[in-house]
């Protein structure tokens, strides 16, 4: 149901009633959480949509660069000033040096222990971290239709999903490891990475005659590359606390820090970084008013994330198409408790009240569990190091699952 109009950047914008999001994860957070009025004012709207024409000038010029210079040049100046340095590259072009000028001009906010203090708070989750992920980060940003246009444009996520989830997985693990924000470290390096990659996306977009600016708004643009962060950060924390895990406020605060660098990193404008909490939450309600309007293909990659669920039942014989099922099941049960029923009806997901049962038994046995972690000394370092041992062995069973290309060299172009 659309219940106003607000003047965007390029023309009027018809939002939605938000009330399918808001009666999921943002209404549960502000019952628990006690974050406030966070409605935001018209012209705090407007200033958003703004945004929805925005890209990212330094990473699309330095494509621009790359697309204009003969086939993988670019590309391996590039790696080789990511890895090595930009002093290394002789007679540099000037969008490579400018553009690493700027990664390089590290904000003033940036706390390397914050950033350390909130890798290990993920860490500490351990695979329990990968539910939210891809059950409530991935499976509800498809609720973000214009956010999905370019994912089904390409087919990604629709025709090679669980190749490109595995890709997910492994560059999450990336960026929320203790010690991988530092300068050349993994992380740093694969959020550069995957910058350049949105930045050949959103050229290769602009290039199709049949995208709708109208509808759309401008591909891969700052709107949804904050909203992506979000999915990523604060409404993780969420789904991990639905699973029962617990965070202290100081916890809380340097995921959020750490993320707030990831996103500045990957060319987030700063006036849209969450510096807290409140910040964050008022972040999400603005974009469940502006950007959370599902439509057919939302549902279409929902129906591909959860084809990805189920393809481990080949892995299990006899057994396959019941361990399939079930594990359909499971995830659907996971998302609909993260995201919310209506929502989760929306997107087809299959309602199995049996595996509701069992996913609310799991996060009621992971709060008591945390909470014992809580109060024992020397708990949550075990707990730490158990996570990193469990997150470390799972990247490597996905990289034998699928060739891992972690320069995404195959995502880009020149």
């Amino acid at each position: 149901m659309v219940t106003e109009v607000v003047a965007g950047s390029g023309s009027d914008v018809r939002l939605p009633d938000p009330e399918l999001f808001r009666q999921g994860p943002l209404r549960l957070a502000k019952a628990l959480w006690s974050t406030g009025d966070l409605r935001a004012e018209p012209a705090q709207l407007r200033r958003l949509r703004g945004y929805a024409e925005a890209g990212d000038p330094p990473a699309d010029a330095l494509v621009r660069m790359i697309d204009a210079m003969p086939h993988g040049r670019g590309h391996a100046l590039f790696e080789q000033a990511l890895t090595q340095g930009i002093a290394s590259v002789h007679d540099a072009p000037d969008e490579l040096v400018a553009f690493f000028a700027d990664v390089e001009a590290t904000p003033y906010w940036v706390d390397p222990a914050r950033l350390d203090r909130g890798a290990r708070a993920i860490t500490r989750t351990g695979l329990l971290g990968m539910f939210p992920l891809a059950d409530m980060s991935l499976m509800g940003g498809y609720l973000a239709s214009r956010a999905a246009k370019t994912l089904v444009a390409t087919g990604d996520l629709e025709y090679t999903a669980p190749k490109r989830l595995i890709e997910t997985a492994t560059w999450w693990l990336d960026v929320t490891t203790p010690g991988a924000m530092r300068h050349g470290a993994i992380g740093y390096c694969s959020a550069l990475r995957v910058r350049l990659v949105h930045a050949h996306v959103r050229a290769a977009m602009q290039r199709r005659k049949d995208w709708d600016y109208e509808a759309w708004d401008h591909p891969v643009n700052q709107v949804q590359t904050v909203g992506t962060l979000l999915l990523f950060s604060q409404v993780f924390v969420l789904g991990t606390q639905m699973l029962g895990i617990r965070y202290s406020k100081r916890e809380r605060d340097d995921i959020l820090h750490l993320w707030r660098y990831i996103g500045w990193l990957m060319g987030v404008d700063e006036g849209l970084l969450p510096a807290t909490e409140e910040d964050a939450w008022r972040m999400l309600w603005l974009l469940a008013a502006t950007e959370f309007i599902p439509d057919d293909d939302s549902k279409r990659l929902a129906s591909a994330l959860l084809e990805t669920h189920g393809g481990v039942a080949e892995r299990f014989g006899a057994l396959g198409e019941l361990v399939g099922g079930a594990s359909i099941a499971l995830h659907s049960a996971i998302s609909r408790m993260l995201i919310g029923d209506r929502n989760a009806d929306y997107l087809d997901l299959p309602k199995q009240p049996l595996a509701q049962v069992v996913v609310l038994g799991l996060a009621s046995a992971n709060f008591v569990v945390e909470t014992v972690r809580k109060r024992v000394p020397g708990a949550t370092l075990l707990q730490e190091k158990v996570g990193a041992i469990a997150r470390t062995q799972y990247a490597r069973q996905l990289g034998r699952l699928v060739d891992l290309d972690q320069s995404y060299a195959s995502h880009m172009a020149g």
